[in-house]
């Protein structure tokens, strides 16, 4: 066992020893070869640079969006309705397939996977004034108590808009700090009265920013303004849609589907024919954001791949080259008995090595390239490159040094010595 034991250790040893003989050796036909090695491995940097790149874009985007979507909640529900594809509401008018209030009554009730519910009314923008400051663009909403458990949105000063403001339709609001700030009101603003339209309203509380998602928003400034559900019918006929959340992140596409069903009841669809309303989790778009990401990734690892193999073809006629070049030198170590499997050995790290080399240039690009897309795009800040993405750069890099080195290998190690030492 021991006889054993010695004899696997020292064959571990003397591959080692081969190993750093030849990567050693390797290192220094690129070194003395410069110019040629760079040529030879723009094809490895360019495709390792724009694979861990992208990557890194991909990977930054995607923690902006879950940093931004866990302020919501994975668990909410929006529902909405919606013109259909097919059937006879195709081209219905929105008055027709609007919601009425009466339709989300009771839902809760009969769904068992919701836990919050709040109708919403919106009645678009509106311009909103104390004394003699007015602010346009502002947009008025009406919500149920139920909301702010949905999106988590405290009330920083004041109170909540309650279960008796809603039923009593009163005139009270709450507003952002920014539209605060704008209308100068005081900084204990409770009790003022500002106007929404032709209407007054005293303000109830201050409820903290909406987190901004920064995707396909503008620059212009919004502020918003929060009432009764009930009270926001006095002002004009509102558009209806609604918020849930589920009683888990586990059973969301059950609560989806409990929405789905009660809705098709009170709104009268037959069977067969497609839904008149939408309801989506953020769970769903964020799984639908994870198939775009990845066909974007493999759409990248297609044109990479291109380069990659422009660069594996690079590599296989240096590697010719560089057999041809060192004929003697092959020749005269057969003759002092190195064997055919030591010579392919050789080359075939040579060859890897230079990928590598390559490889861990274009890894040093794409880090360049990542910090400069995370210092222009703020969308993009997170932006960094995964260890798994420097991983998958280099096991490309290999498989291309393998494949590409094999037939240059291949071709040294069955040289024969007597011809190889006459060569010129």
């Amino acid at each position: 066992m021991i006889t054993l034991a010695r004899a696997i250790l020292r064959g571990i040893m003397l591959f080692l020893r081969l190993l750093y003989q030849s990567v050693y050796l390797a290192l220094t036909q690129i070194w003395a070869n410069k110019t040629r090695s760079i040529l030879t491995t723009i094809g490895i940097v360019i495709g390792v640079a724009s694979v861990t790149a992208v990557i890194a874009a991909l990977t930054g985007l995607k923690a902006k969006i879950l940093s931004q979507v866990e302020t919501l909640g994975t668990n909410t529900i929006f529902i909405s309705p919606r013109r259909p594809d097919s059937g006879p509401l195709r081209y219905a008018s929105w008055w027709t397939i609007r919601f009425l209030p009466e339709q989300l009554e009771g839902l809760r009730e009969h769904c068992p996977s919701v836990a919050h519910i709040s109708r919403l009314g919106g009645i678009g923008w509106q311009t909103v004034r104390h004394n003699e400051i007015s602010v346009e663009r502002v947009n008025v909403t009406g919500i149920e108590p139920d909301y702010h458990e949905i999106e988590h949105r405290e009330v920083v000063l004041g109170r909540r808009i309650s279960a008796i403001d809603d039923m009593q339709a009163r005139h009270v609001c709450l507003i952002e700090p920014k539209l605060q700030h704008k209308l100068r009101l005081d900084r204990d603003c409770i009790g003022q009265i500002i106007r929404v339209g032709h209407h007054s309203f005293v303000v109830a509380g201050v409820i903290e920013p909406r987190p901004s998602l920064d995707i396909g928003e503008d620059s212009q400034e919004r502020f918003e303004v929060f009432i009764p559900f009930r009270t926001i019918f006095k002002l004009d006929e509102p558009g209806i849609w609604a918020m849930a959340s589920s009683t888990s992140t586990e059973v969301t596409e059950e609560a989806e589907a409990e929405v789905s069903f009660f809705l098709r009841r009170t709104r009268r669809i037959r069977p067969g024919e497609p839904d008149n309303f939408r309801v989506e989790s953020l769970q769903s778009a964020l799984e639908t954001f994870n198939k775009i990401a990845m066909a974007v990734t493999l759409a990248a690892g297609g044109v990479v791949g291109i380069s990659l193999l422009v660069g594996g073809v690079g590599i296989m006629n240096i590697m010719l080259v560089s057999v041809s070049e060192r004929t003697r030198e092959i020749g005269l170590r057969k003759a002092v008995g190195a064997r055919r499997s030591a010579i392919l050995t050789q080359f075939l790290i040579e060859a890897v090595v230079l990928c590598f080399v390559g490889g861990l240039v274009g890894v040093g690009i794409g880090q360049g390239l990542t910090m400069i897309i995370a210092s222009i795009n703020p969308l993009l800040e997170k932006t960094y490159i995964p260890l798994w993405s420097i991983g998958l750069s280099f096991g490309f890099a290999g498989t291309v040094g393998v494949v590409f080195g094999m037939f240059p290998a291949i071709k040294a190690a069955r040289l024969d010595p007597i011809e190889a030492l006459r060569h010129e």
